[in-house]
């Protein structure tokens, strides 16, 4: 189970929209996450992960998107199950091959 997030949803978007657009002029882009971190009350880092991660996703920088992040952890969970499922039958089939391995008394 995940951890609780530290900080709503709502306040990540609403930090991440004016620090985007603040990187994007050249004017305003020196100090801008920490200011706009500073005026909401968010950590510099957490904002600047966030803003990462939007830039990521807009296809403005490179690296894995959220969804593709979603979908590898949602097939690396359907895999791990498989392998469990998988294992009872392995389990069955090496318990019978022994008994019939045994010498009969």
């Amino acid at each position: 189970m995940a951890a609780p997030r530290k900080y709503p949803e709502e306040l990540r978007e609403r930090a991440t929209r004016p620090a985007v657009e603040a990187r994007r002029d050249p004017a305003s882009a020196g100090g801008a996450i920490k200011r706009i971190a500073d005026q909401l009350g968010v950590h510099p880092e957490a904002l600047r992960t966030w803003v990462k991660q939007a830039e990521t996703d807009a296809g403005a920088r490179p690296g894995t998107t959220s969804a593709e992040a979603a979908r590898v952890a949602e097939l690396e969970r359907e895999v791990r199950e498989l392998r469990r499922a998988n294992q009872f039958p392995k389990s069955a089939a090496s318990f019978f091959a022994a008994e019939l391995d045994r010498p009969s008394r």
